[in-house]
């Protein structure tokens, strides 16, 4: 039964933040959005650790000090800002996040919203994203601008809603961008 639920939770995941992704022309990452949930080293980890109302990584890392499940994820998925972590030269090596392309910050942006539809459910309002990200923001090592960035989306998303954020990303981000 844990395998079944799992699965349905990462499809539904990956269901949300495709239909998203096409919604502001993002085709591609639509598509391609988090297939590595899909490898067994994330998979079955996923499932033994899977409760239905929370990522499974979290219990793992209760449980075992780390997730390996999301260190592999992590590291195969450009739209996590823990993808874009390094050392700064120019900071006298210290870790530092290093800047996201945007068409990553439009994912991680959608992905933010079909996790918190995922595991909020009915609860699940245009302030639910934001107020995640305002949870954990202050020991996030991501770069200044690509902070900004997702920032003044999820504020908007807050604000304005899904329709009028959506319709700003199509206009004003990914026109920009060809």
């Amino acid at each position: 039964m844990k395998a079944w639920g799992h699965l349905k939770t990462i499809n539904h995941h990956k269901s949300e933040v495709m239909k998203n992704c096409f919604k502001v022309g993002m085709y591609k990452q639509g598509l391609l959005h988090d297939l590595s949930k899909y490898n067994p080293k994330e998979f079955l980890v996923g499932c033994k650790y899977y409760q239905g109302n929370r990522s499974p990584n979290a219990a793992e890392r209760e449980e075992r000090g780390y997730s390996s499940a999301w260190l592999h994820h992590k590291g195969r998925n450009k739209h996590h800002f823990e993808y874009w972590i390094d050392v700064d030269m120019d900071k006298n090596f210290e870790v530092a996040g290093m800047r996201m392309p945007v068409k990553y910050v439009l994912e991680m942006f959608m992905d933010r919203i079909a996790a918190s539809k995922t595991y909020q459910k009915d609860n699940y309002t245009d302030q639910s994203p934001l107020n995640y990200y305002n949870r954990r923001k202050d020991v996030m090592v991501i770069h200044p601008k690509t902070r900004r960035q997702l920032e003044f989306l999820l504020c908007m998303l807050a604000r304005d809603g899904e329709e009028a954020t959506f319709r700003f990303i199509r206009e004003h981000v990914i026109r920009k961008r060809q």
